[in-house]
């Protein structure tokens, strides 16, 4: 039986900066447009971190269920080292998935805008959907595309759409960001992951492309989105301060193109989690200013 602090790493708390960090740029972009509210951010924040722990949950029961966790050089899996049963993280993985929901329902109930359920609903599909089912779409290579939508357009203009009835240039802009640099920690994770990924047939998009140009693709989403950032600072002078972000992306850019594999890489997926946030609550805040 698994205890509580294996429970905890198994919700893989390295990828919460992905779920917080839409939630800072879509408030500073309802609050450029001075219609920010947190009580709808908070629960704009459950929402994505509930679903967040879902994916966790469900991405290692389903990969446990399928023996591609077997070998590992990653944190802790629960159901491929067996400490606790498939069921018992499945059961996990939807409890996850209904507080989501719960929030997103309160969120609906404030914000009026009912037809957002329809797009949790198809949130809740790709996160099971993701390794589970008999085709996952995250053993084809597109994971990368729902992390993009989800994690990235949806989760960031959802936050703003909630708080101001619409959205705005700079809140499109970053969400694009928002969603290059999740797309940059699943790439992390995949990249640690090829050599198992390839003896257990799961093509992710790291797989498909090689060490050489995947490592090249995570300088790209770490590099893109302060470009981006750039691109609303004539409008939002203090979108500027995303510069400083330059020096860590630089670094982890110059460990990923380097040698580093296996366990060696877990620190860069770290890292570019609170890359990822560093970014949210910069650009979260230069908008509101």
């Amino acid at each position: 039986m698994a205890t509580t602090a294996q429970w905890i790493e198994g919700a893989r708390l390295r990828t919460l900066p992905a779920a917080l960090a839409p939630v800072a740029v879509g408030t500073g972009a309802a609050a450029a447009l001075e219609a920010s509210s947190l009580v709808r951010a908070a629960l704009a924040a459950g929402v994505a971190l509930a679903l967040q722990v879902g994916v966790n949950y469900a991405n290692d029961y389903s990969d446990g269920v399928k023996g591609t966790d077997r070998v590992r050089s990653g944190p802790l899996r629960l159901t491929g080292s067996g400490v606790a049963s498939p069921r018992a993280v499945k059961r996990a993985a939807f409890a996850s998935f209904a507080f989501a929901g719960a929030f997103g329902l309160a969120l609906c109930a404030v914000s009026g805008a009912w037809w957002l359920t329809a797009v949790g609903a198809v949130a809740v599909a790709a996160a099971w959907g993701y390794t589970g089912g008999r085709t996952p779409y995250g053993y084809r290579g597109l994971g990368e595309v729902a992390v993009f939508t989800f994690f990235g357009l949806v989760a960031v203009l959802g936050t703003t759409y909630t708080q101001a009835g619409r959205i705005s240039w700079a809140a499109v802009s970053g969400a694009v960001g928002i969603g290059l640099l999740a797309c940059a920690l699943l790439m992390a994770n995949n990249i640690r992951d090829i050599p198992t990924d390839v003896d257990s047939g799961k093509r992710t998009l790291a797989v498909r492309l090689g060490q050489r140009r995947a490592r090249l693709t995570y300088v790209a989403f770490v590099a893109l989105p302060i470009a981006l950032a750039l691109a609303v600072a004539p409008v939002h002078p203090w979108a500027l301060a995303t510069l400083v972000l330059a020096v860590p992306a630089w670094r982890l850019s110059r460990t990923v193109l380097g040698p580093a594999s296996g366990r060696e890489l877990v620190g860069v997926l770290r890292d570019t989690g609170l890359l990822e946030l560093s970014y949210g609550l910069i650009l979260g805040v230069a908008l509101a200013l």
